[in-house]
């Protein structure tokens, strides 16, 4: 990305061994109350802690970072605010496009993006093009997202598979399942970070947590930034993974 102030970010970066982390940004809303400002004003934070802890991953070695940005249920949430978040979305794709590709950075969507407005479909499929050939780590948005669509979407993928004579059901493995999630072409998660205090994976990559290492940290989405993720990539490197191993 494009020349930035680097954060001092201390903790031996290279040696903490994740490759894949994703992050349920909470805390946009509360950051904004006790603020007395509007929700819209915590949602601009948080789309500043995005572009800091974008390039603090960039710089800490990650492969790839996955970012919990607009769940399927979110669409529950007020009309007003939904086309706020949107309004977000659109510009800092727009924004920010050129420091992702000028730094080699591979942008990738999770979940049913398609869904969205057709003219936000469109720029973030340009986007998403014109990254595919970079070699450099993989910003991937979940937008539109929930894991178990997902597991649903993954089941009726297999289905039609079994249908059509391609694979008998019961020849049916962790791999076939794998390769039919919108995560197909990520590295395995390791580490799932959650911000502003709640403990709860809210419906996020359910398959893919399942041995990865959860993370739970009271800092409000906006005030994240590269010091505390490399505060939890330090917490990573101390844990034991067995995989139910001994």
């Amino acid at each position: 990305m494009a020349t930035q102030a680097k954060p001092d970010l201390t903790s031996g970066a290279p040696d903490h061994g994740a490759r894949h982390v994703a992050i349920i940004m909470d805390g946009n809303g509360r950051w904004a109350k006790k603020r007395f400002l509007p929700r819209i004003a915590g949602h601009r934070a948080g789309v500043e802690a995005v572009r800091r802890v974008a390039r603090a991953a960039r710089e800490l070695g990650l492969e790839c970072l996955t970012l919990y940005a607009f769940s399927s249920e979110n669409w529950k949430r007020p009309a007003s605010e939904v086309t706020d978040l949107m309004g977000l979305l659109r510009h800092f794709i727009q924004s920010d496009l050129d420091e992702f590709h000028a730094n080699c950075v591979r942008l990738r969507i999770i979940g049913n993006y398609r869904a969205l407005d057709p003219s936000l479909v469109d720029l973030i499929d340009n986007a998403v093009a014109r990254t595919a050939g970079n070699s450099g780590p993989i910003l991937a948005i979940a937008l539109n997202y929930g894991a178990q669509d997902e597991l649903v979407r993954m089941a009726q993928t297999l289905a039609r598979r079994v249908a059509a004579g391609e694979i008998a059901a019961e020849e049916i493995g962790i791999a076939d399942v794998d390769a039919a999630l919108y995560t197909a072409d990520l590295p395995p998660l390791d580490l799932m970070i959650r911000t502003s205090g709640e403990q709860r994976l809210s419906n996020f990559m359910l398959w893919q947590a399942a041995y990865a290492e959860l993370y739970f940290t009271d800092i409000l989405w906006p005030d994240f930034d590269g010091r505390a993720l490399a505060a939890a990539l330090d917490a990573f490197r101390l844990r034991d993974r067995r995989f139910g191993g001994l």
